[in-house]
C-alpha cells in the first residue's frame, strides 16, 4: 500500500469518527427534555440571592439543570479530583469570582460557614450548590446563609416537560429523567432497579446512616400498601417488627431524601372528628411501580393499587404546579368519610384538591361538605380524562392534562 493511500485511509477513518461523534452529540440534543419552568424559577432566585440551591433525589437532573447557567467555576463533589481541590477550602475559593457550582455539598457540609465569610467579603462571587439530601442539608446551610440563600426543589419530569399528552408513561415510568427516557419499558424497569439498589448500598450509607440495604428495601416495600393512606405508626411497628421510634427514623430518611411524601392532616374545624395522622405517598410513581414489580401499563391496569397510584401521581403533579412546601400542604378528612386529597390557602383564600381516578367524576355529599367545612374558594376534582366541566360554582372537574406549570386560580 502507497502512503498515499494509507493517508487517505487514515483521513477517512478520522472523518468517520468526527461524524459519530458530532451524529451522537445531535441525537442526544434532539433527545434532551428542556425544563423551562425550572429553569425561570432557578434563574429568578439566582438573582435575587448569593447563593440557591438545588435540591432533589439522585438522578433528577440536579446537574444537568445547573450546567445550564454557564457556571465560571464548576466542582463536583464526587470527583476525586475536585474533592482534592477543595480540601483547602478557602484558598481553592477566595480567588474566584463569578458563579461557582459545587454539586454533592452534602459531602462536604463544612462549606457553609465559609462560604458566609466568602459572599460577605466578596460580592462579585455567586454560588450554586447542589445536593440530594434535604433536611439536613437546609438545616446545615440555613444556620450559616440565613438570608443570603434560596432553595429550588428539583423532582423528576413536569407535566410541561414532556408534553401533557404522555401523562400515562409519566406515570408508569415516573419522572426521573433516566427512566422516562428508556427505550422501553423493560429497560425504564431495569434501570429503576439498579436506581434503587444503588440507592440503598451507596448512597444511604455515605449520608452517615447505618442500616442494613436489605431492612431498609423491605421497609420501603412495605410502605407501598400504605401509598396513599393515613399512616399508623404503632401498626406499622408491629407488622415488621421494630419499635414505632424506628420507624419515625427510617420515614425521616426517606422523606429527607426525596423517596416519600408524608402529608399532613388540616385541624382548623374542631367541631368534628377530624383524621390527624399524615398520609403516605411514594414521590415518584415510577419506584412504586418498580417496588410492586409493575413493570407495563397491564401489569398497572389489573393492580390493587392502581386507585392509589394514580392518586399519587396526580398529587404530585398537583402539589408541583401549585408550588409550595410541603409544608404548606396538608389533607383533611373527617372520620364520618369527607375528605379533600390535597389543602393549601394563597391570596387568603383557601383552595383544595380532590383526586379521582374515574371516567367522569361527580359531585358528591364529600365534596360538598368539604366545601362548606373548609370554606373553599374553590374545589377542583382531578381526573384521568380529557373533558373540563363544572359540578357547581365552586367545583371544577379537571382532566389532569389541563395542568399548567403554575397553578390556574379563578
Amino acid at each position: 500500500m502507497s502512503e498515499f493511500n494509507a493517508f487517505i485511509i487514515v483521513i477517512i477513518i478520522e472523518i468517520s469518527e468526527l461524524w459519530v461523534d458530532f451524529s451522537m452529540i445531535m441525537g442526544n440534543n434532539r433527545n434532551m427534555i428542556t425544563r423551562p419552568t425550572d429553569h425561570k424559577t432557578l434563574q429568578a432566585r439566582m438573582e435575587q440571592f448569593p447563593a440557591t440551591a438545588i435540591l432533589g433525589p439522585r438522578q433528577s437532573g440536579k446537574t444537568t439543570l445547573a450546567r445550564q447557567f454557564d457556571a465560571d467555576h464548576f466542582f463536583d463533589l464526587e470527583n476525586p479530583r475536585d474533592a482534592a481541590l477543595l480540601a483547602e477550602p478557602q484558598l481553592a475559593l477566595e480567588s474566584l469570582t463569578g458563579l461557582i457550582v459545587i454539586d454533592e455539598i452534602q459531602r462536604l457540609p463544612d462549606l457553609f460557614p465559609l462560604m458566609r465569610h466568602l459572599i460577605d467579603t466578596h460580592p462579585d462571587q455567586r454560588y450554586l450548590i447542589l445536593g440530594s439530601a434535604s433536611r439536613d442539608l437546609i438545616r446545615q446551610s440555613a444556620e450559616s446563609l440565613a438570608g443570603r440563600i434560596a432553595y429550588h426543589e428539583l423532582s423528576g419530569f413536569r407535566l410541561d416537560d414532556i408534553g401533557a399528552e404522555n401523562w400515562r408513561k409519566l406515570w408508569l415510568r415516573g419522572g426521573l429523567p433516566r427512566s422516562f427516557t428508556a427505550a422501553d419499558d423493560e429497560a425504564s424497569s431495569q434501570w429503576r432497579e439498579q436506581y434503587i439498589a444503588t440507592f440503598l448500598e451507596r448512597d444511604i450509607p455515605q449520608l452517615g446512616i447505618n442500616i442494613p440495604a436489605a431492612t431498609l428495601r423491605r421497609f420501603w416495600t412495605m410502605l407501598c400498601h400504605y401509598h396513599g393512606q393515613t399512616l399508623n405508626y404503632a401498626e406499622f411497628s408491629r407488622s415488621f417488627g421494630i419499635s414505632d421510634k424506628t420507624v419515625r427514623s427510617y420515614l425521616d430518611i426517606l422523606e429527607g431524601t426525596f423517596m416519600i411524601r408524608l402529608l399532613q392532616p388540616w385541624h382548623a374545624n374542631a367541631g368534628k372528628r377530624l383524621v390527624k395522622r399524615p398520609k403516605l405517598y411514594i414521590r415518584d410513581t415510577g419506584l412504586l411501580h418498580s417496588l410492586m414489580a409493575v413493570n407495563t401499563e397491564r401489569d398497572l391496569a389489573t393492580h390493587n393499587k392502581l386507585g392509589a397510584s394514580w392518586e399519587g401521581f396526580a398529587l404530585e403533579c398537583a402539589a408541583r404546579a401549585i408550588g409550595k412546601r410541603n409544608e404548606e400542604l396538608a389533607f383533611w378528612g373527617t372520620h364520618a368519610g369527607a375528605e379533600v386529597d390535597l389543602f393549601w390557602q394563597e391570596h387568603g383564600k383557601n383552595w383544595a384538591v380532590e383526586i379521582k381516578y374515574a371516567d367522569a367524576p361527580r359531585s358528591t355529599k364529600s365534596m360538598r361538605s368539604a366545601c362548606e367545612d373548609l370554606e373553599l374558594e374553590h374545589l377542583w376534582v382531578l381526573y384521568p380524562g380529557d373533558r373540563r366541566y363544572a359540578l357547581a360554582p365552586n367545583i371544577t372537574v379537571l382532566p389532569l392534562a389541563a395542568l399548567k406549570a403554575t397553578w390556574q386560580y379563578p
